[in-house]
């Protein structure tokens, strides 16, 4: 039995087609998944986000990668495959993860070794977003470079490459990646100006404090 519903299937979609139109990839760049269980639900390989279609999308074993023998369709599993377990994997937590290859991350990821927190949204990520050492896509040594470059964090830059996010849905894994996005737009725009200064890990720590209590306190007013 299929572990995910036309449900799941056409949120990945959506998904999919959001990270397109909202200018993360171009082309066929650029992948999605959402995990049940001890499978996962990712993008075929080589398909143009925006015009998937729910029955594409290639159920995958996490344990060995193996394609579920119900799969109809005569698509592949995303090249990044190898990654998306892995982070899975490492990331128990995460239910979906986004890839791009997004303008200004993809940039920095040629220049520095991680994103620092010239915002406070940094906090969101767990803190300043490392950037994984180079290596071929596909490959094991990606996947692996990645899930380490996770570690206590839900978004990485890929060095030469992209950047990853991951998700509570498939659609908040979108709005990740497109904060993601722009907190590196605005380091590089500051960078152009001059030297940026630096949120500590004592502020993000405040930011995340200040961000639980305002959460309290709604849910302890909501009257609903």
């Amino acid at each position: 039995m299929d572990p995910f519903t036309l449900q799941d299937r056409v949120a990945l979609c959506d998904a999919a087609r959001e990270v397109s139109t909202s200018g993360l990839v171009v082309g066929s760049a650029g992948n999605v998944s959402v995990r049940s269980g001890e499978h996962l639900l990712v993008t075929p390989m080589g398909s143009r986000l925006p015009a998937i279609e729910p029955r594409d999308c290639v159920c995958v074993a996490l344990a060995d990668g193996a394609v579920d023998p119900g799969h109809a369709r005569p698509t592949r599993p995303s090249s990044e495959t190898p990654l998306h377990r892995l982070v899975y994997a490492a990331a128990p937590d995460a239910v979906a993860i986004v890839h791009t290859h997004s303008h200004f991350a993809t940039a920095l990821s040629a220049l520095v070794d991680e994103l620092p927190a010239v915002h406070y949204v940094a906090s969101a990520f767990g803190g300043p977003v490392r950037v994984a050492p180079y290596a071929t896509y596909g490959s094991d040594a990606l996947a692996e470079a990645v899930a380490a470059a996770l570690d206590g964090r839900t978004a990485a830059l890929m060095a030469n490459h992209g950047a990853v996010a991951l998700g509570r849905s498939a659609a908040h894994a979108v709005e990740q990646a497109q904060q993601l996005e722009w907190w590196a737009s605005v380091y590089w725009h500051a960078r152009v100006f001059g030297e940026p200064a630096i949120l500590s890990d004592a502020q993000l720590d405040e930011v995340s404090a200040q961000h639980r209590a305002l959460r309290y306190s709604e849910a302890a007013t909501d009257t609903r």
